[in-house]
């Protein structure tokens, strides 16, 4: 009986991450399909780059929402095992989600939100980490890619003995790493582009104008 409401919590978790933020966003602030502009990614860094501060922010909100709902629904229904599925699945159907023809994002705001349902201050503690790296060197890529990384170190030194918990955020960190796999490799040949926050804030500008 409990695999089965697993799988439903898998299945249930895993559509509710093809609600994508980032298409209605684009739509709703420069209506475009932000999967066939700038990088084309459904996600936070590509509408920030797209459309400004306001839309990304609202991005990151909307993505990080539906998966910490995502998990506390799992965690009610099934248990801790229950939350660890519906995160991974609530991600996966970020990533790649059937109702966009799996395109979607490379799933670190929704990972965010995964990380606030189960501990707050951690997922606020990598945020804070990600936003200083980004201010520091200005790759997102590489501000991503470090907190995907330091994330299970974290929770394996400071709960030692839970290897649920642990095996968890390894393989969290383990889908943020991989999909960010084509950052990696530009960024190994020098090509990766940095943020630029001017050409950002002047898109914020353009869009208060609009209004």
């Amino acid at each position: 009986m409990k695999y089965l409401l697993w799988i439903l919590i898998a299945v249930a978790a895993y559509f509710l991450g093809n609600f994508s933020t980032g298409i209605v966003v684009g739509k709703a602030f420069g209506n475009i399909d932000i999967r066939k502009t700038g990088s084309g990614n459904a996600g936070t860094t590509n509408i920030m780059r797209t459309l400004g501060w306001l839309p990304s922010v609202l991005t990151l909100v909307g993505d990080a929402l539906k998966a910490f709902i995502a998990v506390k629904l799992g965690k009610w229904i099934g248990g801790e095992m229950g939350g660890y599925i519906a995160g991974i699945a609530v991600i996966l159907g970020h990533n790649w989600p059937v109702l966009f023809e799996f395109k979607g994002g490379k799933g670190m705001a929704s990972s965010l939100g995964v990380i606030f349902a189960n501990e707050p201050w951690l997922a606020l503690a990598l945020l804070v980490m990600q936003i200083v790296i980004v201010g520091f060197t200005r790759y997102m890529s590489v501000a991503s890619i470090c907190t995907a990384v330091a994330y299970p170190i974290i929770v394996a030194l400071c709960h030692p003995g839970d290897t649920g918990y642990i095996v968890f955020a390894v393989l969290m960190g383990a889908l943020a790493v991989f999909c960010h796999r084509a950052n990696i490799r530009r960024l190994l040949k020098h090509e990766e582009n940095r943020l630029d926050f001017e050409k950002i804030n002047r898109l914020g500008r353009k869009l208060r104008r609009k209004k």
